[in-house]
């Protein structure tokens, strides 16, 4: 009987000062999605009120408590007790990867320095998580794009209360930047080969920020780009010829009024 393929295993720690309780769920359904959270820890001071609102799902999501008493305002014992433990388990060996959940800009040291070892690094935190932390991860999600609902594919209509960081258009440059960096015939890149180049040079890039969760019904959106069907089933993408993008509101109303201009 062959054995079974194991899943990455991944080492995921919670900085509960900068991360809400209320994105517990979705965190864990999206690391999911990567591997397998094999450790699953949260620091702080979980003696007060303040952060009552994850004591409350810590056993509901099987997520083990770093107790650090706040002996002193202002000071930062649970990013330094966060940090040990990811050195600890680091060399250990054991694991495949981390996910560090934060919007602290201290972390992007750790970010890079576990990626020095060859560990990939997933990090989770807000739209205002600073540069620095997002560039040292491999991949940077948005936990803003955890809350959202569930988004519609293309042609479904937008639910109200959906409102996805950035609007589609904002990603042509992103889109374009990357389609400029791959060799392809006429033009045409697989979409597959698309998403690895947008990830390479955005570590935060993800469709679900700009209201989709899919990268085809993105690009499809921004009527920037033709996408067709390969013969082995998947998509692929390229820049619109100026001949073939569709004439704007405008240009349709000159060209009727010229049409119905006679002739002199």
């Amino acid at each position: 009987m062959a054995s079974e393929i194991r899943s990455t295993r991944l080492a995921v720690l919670i900085d509960a000062d900068n991360a809400s309780a209320k994105i517990a769920g979705r965190l864990f359904e999206e690391i999911a999605k990567i591997g397998e959270a094999s450790v699953r820890r949260i620091y702080g001071d979980f003696s007060g009120q303040r952060l009552k609102p994850w004591a409350d799902i810590l056993a509901q999501h099987a997520i083990i408590p770093q107790q650090q008493f706040a002996y002193t305002a202002g000071k930062n014992a649970s990013d330094i007790a966060l940090v040990i433990d990811a050195m600890d388990l680091l060399h250990s060996g054991r694991f495949d990867g981390f996910c560090l959940v934060s919007s602290d800009s201290d972390f992007a040291r750790l970010a890079s320095r576990i990626r020095e070892q060859g560990l990939d690094v997933y990090g989770f935190g807000e739209r205002k998580t600073p540069e620095s932390f997002r560039q040292a991860c491999r991949r940077f999600i948005y936990t803003e794009n955890l809350l959202l609902p569930e988004t519609p594919t293309l042609g479904e209509e937008t639910p109200k209360a959906v409102r996805p960081l950035q609007s589609p258009s904002a990603a042509v440059p992103l889109l374009q930047k990357a389609l400029s960096q791959i060799e392809g015939e006429e033009g045409w890149v697989s979409l597959a080969m698309l998403g690895k180049r947008l990830f390479n040079i955005a570590t935060d890039f993800d469709p679900r920020t700009y209201g989709y969760r899919k990268l085809s019904d993105l690009v499809r959106k921004t009527g920037a780009f033709e996408v067709a069907q390969l013969e082995t089933g998947g998509l692929r993408v390229r820049l619109m010829l100026p001949e073939t993008k569709a004439p704007t509101k405008k240009q349709s109303r000159q060209k009727g009024t010229a049409a119905k201009k006679p002739s002199s």
